[in-house]
């Protein structure tokens, strides 16, 4: 996408390799043109800048945050407690307008707990939710929640599908996405009364909801925005990482077995980096939030600088996209849709604290 951005804020502070591979992957992207400010204590900062060398040329700055979230911290009270950490002073960046996103492999929690503290929901949003891009055989089909929100009521799986087909759409430039609830099966009757009720809502949503799909279907890329709960999601992204590592080490082994592997190896090695690099977490960079005021990227702990650099690209290609001034108006039937009675009886979805939607007339 193109159209010139402010720059992306940085916790430099967060992941396993901070703030190592943090700040090369900021420099790396710098060096590619895409604006980066650096978020944490100054010294340590500049001192990794000065290693890769850096110049003034880049566009790149550091901001200092003296405080820092660790993995162990309750995210709620990190965030109130520790209020100039690295994770805060970023959203706190995109909430001012100086910066256009924020990228973080800290804390997710506390990324999480900043967003929503910092930053706010749009109206009508009952819970932001992190995505996951899935490396499907095509396009590049959307899962959420990935762990936001583990314990979820109709009402929320609603609201997931309306945010990420405006994602799909506005991000992914998908003209009309394809949106499924993940189910033990195909058949209407199948799944919980959750995927239920929210299936018998988004069927008078204005979206192309095609039902549900198998856990089978997540690679396929015959859909484009896949819907479940946070516990489920989850669940099945660290079951499709630990399935591509197992693949990928099966597949090692075979080509190391003989003579004749070796040298078929050698000969498909150009496929085989292809396949690696599709299927390869770190090209994806970072989960983006929906259901926040503004961009936020929680990137995998372990990410190195290859993955942050690819992060800083994605959350400022979702900046260009614009789509969070769409959320709040794809969410505001979500309420009317449930409660439209369905074989019935109003669809079941537990109180909600927040607003109720009018009577329908």
């Amino acid at each position: 996408m193109v159209g010139k951005i402010a720059p992306i804020a940085v916790d430099a502070m967060g992941g396993d390799h901070a703030p190592a591979a943090i700040v090369q992957g900021a420099v790396n992207a710098a060096r590619k043109g895409l604006p980066v400010i650096l978020v944490g204590p100054e010294a340590r900062v500049r001192e990794e800048l000065a290693r890769h060398r850096a110049g003034s040329s880049l566009p790149l700055e550091v901001h200092p945050a003296t405080e820092v979230v660790e993995m162990h911290d309750h995210p709620g009270q990190a965030m109130r407690r520790k209020r100039d950490n690295s994770i805060r002073v970023c959203f706190d960046l995109v909430a001012s307008g100086r910066a256009a996103g924020m990228v973080s492999a800290g804390n997710s929690g506390a990324v999480m707990a900043g967003a929503i503290l910092v930053l706010g929901r749009p109206e009508g949003v009952e819970r932001p939710a992190i995505v996951s891009v899935l490396p499907a055989l095509k396009g590049s089909p959307l899962m959420l929640d990935m762990g936001a929100v583990v314990d979820c009521r109709p009402i929320h799986l609603v609201q997931f599908a309306l945010m990420g087909e405006v994602y799909s759409r506005r991000v992914h430039g998908v003209a009309r996405p394809r949106v499924a609830i993940l189910s033990n099966g195909e058949e209407d009757t199948k799944g919980t009364d959750l995927t239920r009720a929210a299936a018998a809502a988004l069927r008078r949503a204005p979206i192309d909801f095609v039902g549900y799909c198998e856990g089978r279907d997540l690679l396929t890329g015959e859909v484009d925005v896949i819907v479940t709960d946070g516990f489920t999601g989850n669940v099945a992204l660290k079951t499709m990482e630990g399935t591509a590592k197992v693949v990928g080490e099966y597949l090692k082994r075979a080509l190391r077995s003989t003579t004749v592997s070796k040298i078929g190896g050698l000969l498909s090695k150009a496929a085989l980096e292809g396949m690696k690099k599709r299927i390869d977490w770190r090209e994806v960079g970072g989960a983006p939030l929906v259901g926040v005021n503004g961009v936020g990227f929680i990137s995998h702990g372990r990410s190195d600088a290859l993955a942050v650099e690819n992060a800083i690209r994605r959350a400022g290609d979702a900046a260009r996209a614009h789509f969070i001034d769409e959320i709040a108006r794809a969410v505001a039937p979500s309420h009317a849709l449930l409660e439209v009675p369905a074989n019935g009886a109003a669809a079941q979805q537990g109180p909600t604290p927040r607003r109720t939607a009018p009577p329908q007339p």
